[in-house]
């Protein structure tokens, strides 16, 4: 069953342009793999279907409902947003509260939740990323590995139908990279829709369960993970993968 669908989406920045008609179908418990060269789209889509971009043209098809997106109302965007959560590669945790504030500041003020309700929900979600024992901790307090889960926390607390990924482990030194990855994983094992943005060729081939490969605004390829890394079909793949591989 398909959580979303996007159809012809195009956007362009002044001359250029940035998506060239990219059309994606994600099914309940998916986990799609974005990959592909920097510049290639894959975050402006992201920002798009996420609304932190307008598309120039292009239909969303999201929880029954069918969006021009290039005439997208604000109800219609708070609407779609409280039903999806969105982590970002430099976390955008609030400097000034604690780890426990920045998971329940979007429960108590969007969605009007009780303190008390907001402050249980947001430690079961702290304790699902492994950080509870530091929910009175401030960001500056905390490595760029737990800020990140901090704000996986705080995507997972509004129960959303999907979550979006924007390169999440990018900005963390290498040996944190593993702390966020395993917390995605057991995500992908719970059932939680997801798309990702990433880097990180060993969970595209090993979690996601779909991956898509972007260059020029366009999806050059996709397919079973398996399929994906195992029997590429395009040419322009398989040198992506190649030169991936050298750099390990």
């Amino acid at each position: 069953m398909a959580v979303l669908e996007i159809r012809d989406i195009h956007k362009s920045f002044g001359q250029l342009q940035v998506l060239n008609g990219v059309d994606l179908t994600v099914n309940k418990g998916d986990v799609v793999a974005i990959l592909g060269p920097s510049g290639s789209g894959k975050t402006t889509l992201l920002r798009c279907i996420n609304f932190l971009e307008q598309a120039n043209h292009g239909v969303m098809t999201f929880d029954g409902k069918t969006y021009d997106l290039s005439k997208m109302q604000k109800n219609d965007i708070r609407d779609i947003r409280k039903k999806t959560g969105f982590v970002f590669q430099n976390y955008n945790l609030f400097a000034n509260k604690t780890a426990l504030q920045n998971v329940t500041l979007g429960l108590t003020t969007a969605r009007k939740i009780g303190k008390k309700e907001a402050e249980r929900i947001g430690l079961e979600m702290l304790e699902k990323v492994g950080m509870k024992d530091r929910a009175s901790h401030y960001p500056s307090q905390l490595s760029g590995g737990q800020q990140q889960r901090v704000a996986i926390a705080r995507a997972l607390a509004t129960n959303p139908e999907i979550i979006y990924f924007d390169e999440p482990t990018s900005a963390l030194d290498p040996e944190l990279i593993g702390e966020v990855l395993s917390v995605m994983q057991d995500l992908a094992k719970d059932g939680m829709t997801m798309i990702v943005v990433t880097h990180e060729m060993s969970f595209a081939r090993d979690v996601s369960n779909h991956v898509i490969f972007m260059e020029g605004g366009n999806i050059i390829e996709q397919g079973s993970s398996k399929e994906f890394f195992e029997n590429p079909k395009q040419e322009r793949t398989r040198e992506f993968l190649r030169m991936e591989s050298v750099k390990k």
